[in-house]
């Protein structure tokens, strides 16, 4: 059995989702209490409290210059946060359903290219626009 290195305290409810960040520094979770937080990796301590889903978290995602985070919840809307300030940047909306899955395009280095999924639709950070529709089926998994 392995050893206990950190007992978070922050979330009212359980977690669906955790991505580290590019360097290791921090990660961040999503809960169904409809927040994500930004800890320190090797503290634990709570840097952010990203408030703003009316429903809970069901994934995040950080880019891959650590520069943005993204959320996915089952409010059916994604937004996409500066990992540093925790500013909300953008909102994604138009999801027919609630979010399973976000993550960032491994080329979103230094642009904007988030790529979020749902049930039906997929969108990007730069316009927000789907620009594919999934007919008949559910995507639960992105890559």
């Amino acid at each position: 059995m392995g050893t206990l290195l950190l007992d978070l305290k922050g979330h009212t409810e359980p977690i669906n989702g955790v991505s580290f960040s590019p360097d290791g520094a921090r990660f961040v979770t999503g809960s169904r209490d409809r927040t994500a937080k930004v800890w320190d990796a090797r503290t634990g301590t709570l840097l952010l409290d990203l408030k703003g889903h009316t429903n809970g978290v069901s994934s995040v995602s950080f880019s891959p210059d650590g520069a943005r985070i993204v959320t996915g919840s089952y409010d059916k809307t994604a937004k996409v946060w500066d990992a540093r300030t925790g500013t909300p940047l953008l909102e994604l909306k138009g999801h027919l359903g609630g979010i399973w899955r976000v993550s960032f395009s491994p080329t979103a280095r230094g642009s904007p290219a988030a790529v979020t999924t749902t049930r039906q639709k997929s969108g990007t950070q730069r316009t927000g626009a789907p620009p594919v529709e999934f007919r008949g089926g559910w995507a639960k998994s992105i890559a």
